[in-house]
């Protein structure tokens, strides 16, 4: 899964907000914002991988083939023909 999809950028955004007003309001330096950005972009990665995985459908599980009944019982002596 590619870091730069719409969610992920989406939700990377969302995530540096909080950081984004902290460096507004200049209780952060603006090094300190510029190195927690990326750490907000990882974070949304990892929680879009997540809840993709978690909300994709359930694969069957590769079951053997059965045999096929027979429809009638087996002869093994072949029957006269009239």
């Amino acid at each position: 899964m590619s870091p730069l999809r719409w969610e992920v950028l989406g939700l990377a955004f969302v995530l540096a907000l909080p950081v984004l007003a902290l460096g507004l309001r200049g209780d952060l330096t603006l090094e300190d914002v510029v190195a927690r950005l990326p750490w907000c972009l990882a974070a949304a990665w990892a929680a879009v991988a997540l809840l993709t995985s978690v909300t994709r459908p359930r694969q069957e599980a590769h079951r053997p083939a059965r045999d096929p009944e027979p429809s009638a019982p087996l002869d093994t002596e072949p029957t006269p023909a009239p």
